[in-house]
């Protein structure tokens, strides 16, 4: 066989399939479109799970793919070893009740052997146990030794997740020689050691699992493989793992550069290149799909891969944002199979680089935190051995702030203090078992629907976007969950019709609102959605009489909410147009809400915008709103759309015929939903917020047409009720008079501070005399009732400068708050009396939290009742930090 680049085996694969009367599809986005069973995209066939549901046909019955694929189970594993990884392609030819077994396993041979040229004496198959229908074509059609036809059971060769299609698989293996077995004499396929490597896997699904255990024969068989990418380019490039493959090590070649480092030299640099290579590829695949970094979800998953490619760019020693210029070559050893990677460049970069820059604010804040939890580590702890940093304090130094174990470990053993690694994994795993439960329920392939999918039911013609109203034939009912035959006055049910002019919830828009009448019968439609097999499910409240399935009625779709949305939604294009002019092209649309009385809309952007922005936005908006631009809505094939300039929605999946909206020259969008006939009809636009939604995203509100209106009425109103509140006869005077009352607060405030120093410094004075001796120091204590905070912390350092060797316990009670501050001079701190320390027992005693400096500290206590008690314990625990 010969050396293939990957990029190289892609194509080839695609192509050998085309011929065998495939089509290509293109990879997925990495975000599920339309299935809530999924964090990420995991497998080849997780995108096509649709097809075979049969909830939607596939372009043909038979179809061949390489999907962009994310797996995190093990995260902390990357790196680690050279098998593990995170990002991968995965190869796949799929038959939806076409062929079955004796062609995907000669088409499969045929590849490997012909085409590649693998050598057949390097190949080994593996079947189900109980398979002999496989074990006969591999060994009498193909010509496979039967010797070189392994059996195994369930657990390795039969493919299914709960209840829904399975079947039996039959996987090919790599032999790798014998320097890379075990040496054990049972070695052969299925062994845990590195000799025998699988790289394609046939699935034959032919029983569907009704989740009971019981099987039943399909009627139509599909066929699903899958074949990594990246595993097959390690045979054909005769490399030891995915880290030496082409595209990959010139990635990893990048991030030596900058390191200046070389693989293979030291197994600790080793590691954290691997790491940084792995986690570099599969950011900028995430961002170009439009994930971006978050505390939740798949925006977390990006988050904590980003972090932990930085943490390990310090580990090699690199103390500077660096992977937003490894980007470049991921960007560049891929483009030519997923060009949007080169559109999106800027962009991917931004998103990567603002979320290094942020790390290193964090990083830098675990520092500060582990300095002060070391200091609260006494000399004398370190002298006797006996100081160690706790696994609690330790963990969340690394849950709360990312802050590398390795590093903590190494910062404790430079002080001579041990580390509690032991309640350290233990929490570690801990939080493993939390995140495996949850992918357990988030990152499988569920096959379950609701009723719906049980439901033999053609689609629901949709006639919308012609007509408002329309006379149709009731085809289902569901009221409680089940299907039923009739449906009366004052229950809630949702209805299928076989046609309908009600637009389903769908793109970020609402679906409409209006009513169904007939003959004694109305009921009034509250929304509307879109099932995955493609009818439109109508919630109902009926109002009078009774609806039977079978019964023809009229839809009438509510015109003036239609017309309210529709100038939301038109506004909402105008806006990305005007963002996009405004901001610059790396704006993007990352989410939105339309319904009657706002839009709301999400976009790619990395700093608040300046008021000025906001005002040029709302301008340019409604200078098109006064144009009256006519807009035009057509279907074209995608191709003809992408060469007119349209733009999609970041990370979506479009079929060969889209949807398109051209407000004039102005703007273009892929788009489904409900539109005005020209843009006069939006009135006015009004932006009412810009904030941020999450790092690189922003998001504005904004009103059309009457809520404009609504919004100046409300705007009028509290203007009039503030010139009220100030006494002003004339409104237009508001704003002077908001000055002049805030200057006078000012004064005000001003004056306040210095007077409650100057009582500070009257009470302090006379708490000297009252100060009782505990050792070698002096103590003073006091309560006060509505002294605030600032003036508690004046009063301590008073003391604290005036006494070296005085120390200040002072509470406060405000609101129903307590506060505690502790204040220590040079010769109290010298003997043993540590303040930060000394409030934290303080606290702990009335039920609170705090901690500070070795010489000032303050606590916040939730049990005021027990201040007094608390604090009359402070001479004892005072004597024994003297004692130690």
């Amino acid at each position: 066989m010969k050396w293939t680049g990957l990029n190289q085996l892609r194509e080839e694969f695609l192509a050998f399939f085309e011929e065998k009367g495939h089509t290509r599809l293109p990879s997925a986005p990495l975000v599920p479109q339309g299935d809530n069973s999924l964090l990420l995209i995991n497998s080849g066939m997780a995108p096509l799970k649709k097809y075979f549901l049969g909830q939607e046909t596939p372009p043909n019955v038979r179809v061949t793919t390489c999907q962009k694929c994310i797996r995190t189970p093990d995260i902390e594993q990357v790196g680690k070893t050279a098998r593990h990884g995170t990002y991968f392609e995965m190869l796949g030819n799929f038959s939806f009740g076409d062929y079955f077994k004796k062609e995907a396993i000669a088409w499969a041979w045929e590849f490997i052997t012909q085409r590649l040229e693998i050598p057949v004496d390097k190949l080994w198959v593996t079947i189900y146990l109980d398979d002999d229908e496989a074990y006969d074509i591999w060994t009498k059609e193909i010509g496979v030794a039967p010797e070189r036809v392994v059996r195994l059971g369930k657990e390795d060769n039969f493919w299914e997740i709960g209840a829904g299609p399975c079947g039996p698989c039959s996987e090919i293996y790599f032999d790798r020689g014998e320097k890379y077995g075990c040496g054990s004499p049972d070695c052969g396929p299925g062994c845990e050691c590195d000799r025998f490597m699988e790289f394609w896997n046939l699935v034959f699904s032919q029983f569907v699992n009704d989740g009971e255990g019981n099987y039943t024969e399909m009627e139509h068989k599909n066929i699903d493989t899958g074949m990594g990418l990246e595993r097959l380019a390690c045979l054909m490039q005769g490399v030891d793992n995915l880290f030496e493959v082409d595209t990959v090590q010139n990635i990893m070649k990048h991030i030596s550069k900058i390191a200046g480092v070389h693989y293979g030299e030291d197994p600790r640099t080793d590691v954290s290149l691997r790491v940084v290579t792995d986690h570099i590829r599969s950011t900028v695949f995430m961002v170009s799909d439009g994930v971006v970094p978050q505390n939740e979800g798949r925006g977390y998953v990006l988050r904590r891969l980003l972090r932990r490619a930085a943490r390990h760019g310090r580990l090699l020693g690199i103390d500077r944002a660096f992977l937003y210029q490894v980007c470049d070559t991921v960007i560049d050893e891929n483009i030519g199979a997923y060009p949007e990677l080169g559109e999106k460049r800027e962009y991917i970069k931004k998103v990567i680089q603002n979320e290094e820059l942020r790390f290193e604010k964090t990083i830098d804040q675990g520092m500060d935190l582990l300095g002060t939890m070391l200091d609260h580590i006494s000399a004398e702890q370190i002298k006797a051995g006996k100081a160690v940093l706790s696994g609690d304090e330790a963990f969340k130094l690394y849950d709360t702030f990312g802050f590398p174990i390795d590093l903590v470990r190494e910062i404790v053993a430079e002080r001579e203090i041990g580390l509690d690694e032991a309640t350290f994994n233990e929490l570690m795993e801990q939080q493993r078992q939390r995140a495996r439960a949850a992918r357990e329920q988030m990152d499988t392939i569920a096959w379950s629907e609701d009723v719906t999918a049980e439901l033999d039911l053609p689609r629901t013609a949709f006639v919308g976007y012609e007509k408002l109203d329309a006379v149709a034939r009731l085809a289902c009912i569901i009221a409680g969950g089940q299907l039923a035959d009739s449906v009366t006055a004052g229950e809630q049910a949702t209805l299928i019709f076989d046609t309908t002019p009600f637009y389903a919830e769908s793109g970020g828009q609402v679906g409409d609102r209006g009513a169904i009448t007939g003959e004694g019968v109305a009921a009034l439609v509250e929304g509307c959605t879109k099932s995955p097999t493609g009818q439109y499910l109508h919630t109902v409240t009926v109002q009078c009489g009774t609806l039977h399935t079978g019964d023809a009625l009229r839809l009438s779709v509510d015109k003036d909410y239609r017309a309210a949305v529709a100038r939301n939604h038109t506004s909402a294009h105008l806006l990305q147009a005007a963002l996009r002019e405004v901001l610059g092209e790396h704006v993007h649309q990352a989410g939105q809400l339309v319904t009657k009385d706002r839009v709301r809309f999400d976009f790619s952007h990395f700093s608040s915008m300046s008021g000025l922005e906001l005002a040029q936005v709302e301008e340019l908006v409604n200078r098109k709103i006064m144009e009256a631009l006519p807009t035009d809505v057509r279907e074209m094939p995608i191709e003809e759309a992408k060469q007119l300039g349209a733009m999609a929605l970041f990370g979506e999946k479009y079929g060969d015929t889209v949807r398109v909206c051209s407000v004039g020259d102005f703007s273009r969008e892929f788009c489904g939903g409900t539109h005005v006939k020209n843009t006069g009809c939006i009135g006015l636009f009004k932006i009412l917020s810009e904030s941020s939604v999450a790092a690189g995203v922003r998001r504005i509100e904004a009103v059309t047409g009457f809520g404009v209106i609504r919004q100046l009425d409300r705007d009028q109103e509290a203007i009039q009720q503030a010139a009220r509140a100030l006494k002003l006869q004339n409104p237009a005077d508001l704003v002077e008079k908001a000055e002049s009352v805030m200057g006078e607060l000012k004064r005000c405030g001003k004056q306040i501070e210095e007077l409650g120093s100057q009582l500070a410094a009257i009470q302090m004075d006379s708490l000297f005399e009252q100060a009782t001796e505990v050792g070698n120091v002096r103590l003073v204590s006091a309560s006060f009732t509505g002294t605030d905070a600032k003036s508690l912390r004046s009063m301590g350092e008073r003391v604290r400068d005036k006494a070296s060797r005085m120390v200040a316990v002072l509470s406060t009670v405000v609101d129903g708050k307590g506060t505690i501050c502790v204040s220590c001079g040079k010769e109290a701190v010298e003997a043993g009396v540590h303040a930060g320390n000394l409030v934290k027992e303080i606290a702990k005693l009335a039920g609170g939290s705090g901690g500070g400096r070795a010489d000032n500290a303050m606590a916040g206590v939730k049990e005021i009742f027990k201040i007094d008690e608390a604090i009359a314990q402070v001479p004892s625990i005072i004597a024994r930090m003297i004692a130690h």
